[in-house]
C-alpha cells in the first residue's frame, strides 16, 4: 500500500481553520492516509480486518461486506482531495499529544455513517520517501532546467546579435526584447527564494 501511495498525487485540504497536504490509497485489503500540517507529518494504514472491527464500533446499525465499506471511504475522500466537497458529509480533525484524528460524518444506505482515522507520527523513513527525496528530485530536475534554459537564451542572443551584424532588422519594433542578462536572473531568483521561505 505504501509503495502505491508514493505515485499518489498531495492535495491541499482544509479542516476548520486548519490547511493541510494529504494523500491517501484505497484497496480492498485497507488503505493508507498520510496528511501533514507541514510542521509535523501522520499516519494511518489499517488493513481489512482494522477496517472491518472499527466499524462494528463506529456503526452498530450497518452491516455492509468491508469492501463495500472502504469504497465508500474511497468515495468519500476523493473528492475531498479533489477539492468537491459534499454537502451531506463533513470532516473535523482533532490534534492531540499522540497524534491526528480525522472524523468523517456522513449517510450510507440512508443511514448515518461515521468514520474516524486515527493517525500517528510518521516515521522519519517515511517523512523522507514521500516529503524530503521527492523534493530533491524535483529541485535537482528544475535546477538543470534551469541551466539549459539559461545556456539556449545565451545562444539565442548570439544568433540576434549575429543577425544584427549582419544588417538584419526586426519588422515591428515590439518584438525587441533586452539581452538575457544570467547574473540579474539567479540574483533575483534567489531574492524570491529567500522571501518565499520567510
Amino acid at each position: 500500500l505504501e509503495n502505491s501511495l508514493l505515485t499518489q498525487p498531495w492535495a491541499s485540504v482544509c479542516f476548520g481553520e486548519s490547511t493541510f497536504l494529504a494523500k491517501v490509497c484505497f484497496r480492498d485489503t485497507g488503505y493508507i492516509l498520510l496528511i501533514s500540517d507541514l510542521s509535523s507529518v501522520w499516519y494511518e494504514s489499517a488493513d481489512a480486518e482494522a477496517v472491518g472491527q472499527r466499524s462494528k464500533e463506529l456503526n452498530k446499525r450497518l452491516t455492509v461486506h468491508v469492501s463495500s465499506f472502504l469504497n465508500r471511504l474511497r468515495n468519500l475522500m476523493c473528492p475531498l482531495l479533489a477539492g468537491q466537497l459534499d454537502a451531506t458529509t463533513a470532516f473535523s480533525c482533532h490534534r492531540s499529544a499522540s497524534g491526528l484524528s480525522l472524523h468523517v460524518r456522513s449517510e450510507l444506505a440512508g443511514l448515518p455513517f461515521y468514520w474516524d482515522f486515527h493517525c500517528c507520527p510518521a516515521p522519519l523513513e517515511m517523512v523522507f520517501r514521500h516529503f524530503v527525496r521527492p523534493l530533491i528530485r524535483m529541485n535537482l530536475v528544475m535546477q538543470r532546467q534551469v541551466q539549459e534554459l539559461t545556456s539556449l537564451l545565451l545562444q539565442k542572443d548570439a544568433e540576434i546579435e549575429d543577425y544584427r551584424d549582419s544588417g538584419a532588422t526586426l519588422s515591428r519594433d515590439r518584438l525587441r526584447t533586452e539581452p538575457f542578462q544570467e547574473e540579474t536572473f539567479q540574483q533575483n531568483f534567489m531574492a524570491e527564494v529567500r522571501n518565499g521561505a520567510s
